[in-house]
């Protein structure tokens, strides 16, 4: 065959394949984007089929849908949010300082509660007197440690004897044990339980702030096989060195899992890697324009909670904040404790009120929410979602959030620290309060006017299997009700479940059961599809918390 016959038989080829390939992109299945459609149905050519997700869409057993939620609620007519502050317990402090204990100084919070084998299990820090004397006579860092405390109910709580550390010449007290010895543990006792981890000694983890060179404070990984015993998740050799004002048995450089300044108080696990989040300030970090900054929230993570990562997300930065010292602006202390509540991500942070020339520091408590696992942000910016007390109360000074949050029946729980003072003052006092909500009730959504419509459209929703859904909400009667129907992904009605066919609920309650002509079971919706509600009758007074979505 000839060079030119050679390459006229090449083209045929070319354009019988082109041909080919045209047709298949054609049939249905073939190359999907996230509407359904082919490229061809969407006027895109075949190399554009890519779909780039920037939210990561989980597989859970129930979703929660927030009505404070803007992405999984994004769509609306005629509504307001309201968001609701909680109410503290009228027996707060429910964990107090004890004279000639370890935590005769402070009972700090920054801790974890977890419910563990039908009991409310709280890790908290303990520093007494001594440790006060020390850090501001000599500039030394001692007398930080890890403590324990268990309940039964979440409002009254014991401190075991546990015999596992000396201390004022005996081991009858509350502490943990945590090696390597003289690891100061100052902060962030953030613990996660992983009851499916296949090693039993690494069940427990956590992150807990310390004394580390060159960095001042950062995290230390933990494994534990009971929540009591903690050693090293890697090698840490401590080492006794002054840096600044500070004496201290520090974790070296080349044992720092992570090697920045780093005080944080959320841990969480999220599509198979860990997340440690917690405040930075410049030199660390910086704003996204490169100008320094005080105390905004970065996150870390890892794989497998050993090595972890040497870049990091600038995650939230506060509302309407600019570049200026630390101390000095509204900024985000610590943020955020971390609930994960497998489709969502809820976060607790202190609202930190400083300003130019102000020795106080005083603090409240702000919610955070996340869709993605990276980038935080608040439903109302500055919502005050716990105040602090009065002025001289325990609690006066500001308060501390910690990874505790638990559903309790019909209420929501929420653990906290109180100080009694400036927050810088090494003389300040801290003790741990209980806040409570309506069971996920932050925030709700009501009809802004009466005499128009009003409704709402969830995001889209997949599922395997059956579903069944369920409403959080009040002021519902026989005259005022919710009318939820279903919609494809396109936002055409779905046949049995819209229109006439239609489910109405008329009866308030924190998990009301949505029912289409008597059936609780839809069935067959794993092309996905999204929730309309409708508030019908006289429907001023309607609040409506959350969605359930589940099997």
């Amino acid at each position: 065959m000839s060079r030119g016959h050679k390459q006229a038989a090449v083209l045929v080829l070319v354009l019988l394949a082109g041909i080919a390939i045209g047709g298949m992109l054609q049939k249905p299945g073939f190359l999907k984007l996230p509407g359904g459609e082919t490229p061809a149905q969407t006027g895109l050519e075949a190399t554009t089929g890519i779909s780039v997700q920037t939210a990561v869409p989980h597989v859970v057993e129930e979703a929660t849908l927030f009505a404070f939620d803007n992405a999984s609620i994004p769509f609306h007519r005629n509504l307001y949010l309201s968001m609701h502050p909680g109410r503290k317990h009228p027996g707060n402090p429910v964990i107090r300082r004890e004279e000639g204990r370890p935590d005769e100084g402070r009972a700090q919070y920054l801790g974890t509660v977890l419910r563990h084998e039908g009991r409310f299990r709280m890790w908290y820090v303990a520093a007494d007197k001594e440790s006060f004397r020390a850090f501001s006579t000599q500039g030394v860092m001692t007398g930080w440690r890890a403590a324990y405390a268990e309940s039964e109910d979440g409002v009254h709580w014991r401190k075991p004897n546990l015999g596992l550390v000396e201390y004022a010449g005996n081991r009858d007290n509350n502490l943990v044990l945590v090696e390597p010895p003289g690891l100061s543990v100052i902060a962030g006792l953030t613990v996660l339980y992983e009851p499916e981890d296949p090693d039993p000694s690494r069940r427990f983890k956590m992150m807990a702030a310390a004394p580390a060179e060159r960095t001042k404070t950062t995290a230390v990984p933990l494994f534990s096989g009971d929540g009591l015993r903690w050693r090293p998740a890697r090698e840490t050799k401590l080492i006794r060195k002054r840096e600044g004002k500070w004496l201290a048995w520090r974790v070296p450089e080349e044992n720092l899992a992570i090697s920045e300044f780093l005080e944080h108080a959320g841990l969480y696990k999220w599509d198979g890697m860990y997340y440690i989040a917690g405040q930075q300030v410049s030199p660390w970090v910086w704003l996204w324009d490169g100008q320094p900054s005080g105390r905004v929230m970065s996150i870390f993570r890892s794989s497998d909670f050993v090595e972890w990562s040497d870049t990091k997300s600038l995650s939230f930065v506060r509302y309407g904040y600019r570049s200026m010292p630390t101390n000095e602006g509204e900024e985000s202390h610590e943020p955020a404790s971390v609930w994960n509540r497998g489709n969502v991500l809820l976060g607790t942070y202190g609202q930190f009120h400083g300003a130019p020339g102000s020795p106080a520091h005083p603090m409240d408590l702000g919610l955070l929410i996340s869709n993605d696992g990276i980038h935080f942000r608040e439903p109302v910016p500055d919502f005050v979602f716990l105040p602090r007390g009065d002025p001289g109360s325990w609690e006066g000074g500001g308060l501390l959030q910690g990874q505790g949050f638990e559903n309790v029946g019909d209420e929501t729980y929420i653990w906290y620290g109180g100080w009694d003072n400036d927050v810088t003052r090494p003389d300040t006092y801290g003790e741990i309060g209980l806040a409570r909500w309506r069971r996920d009730g932050f925030g709700s959504l009501s009809v802004k006017n009466p005499e128009h419509p009003a409704a709402f459209v969830t995001c889209p929703i997949q599922a395997r299997g059956d579903v069944m859904i369920h409403l959080n909400a009040e002021g519902l009667s026989e005259r005022a009700w919710l009318r939820v129907e279903l919609l494809d992904r396109k936002e055409r009605p779905l046949p049995g479940y819209s229109g006439t066919d239609s489910a109405a609920v008329h009866r308030s309650g924190l998990r009301e059961p949505v029912s289409w002509n008597g059936k609780q079971k839809i069935p067959g919706l794993s092309t996905g599809f999204k929730i309309r509600v409708n508030f019908e009758g006289e429907r001023q007074d309607i609040r409506i918390y959350a969605l359930y979505v589940g099997g």
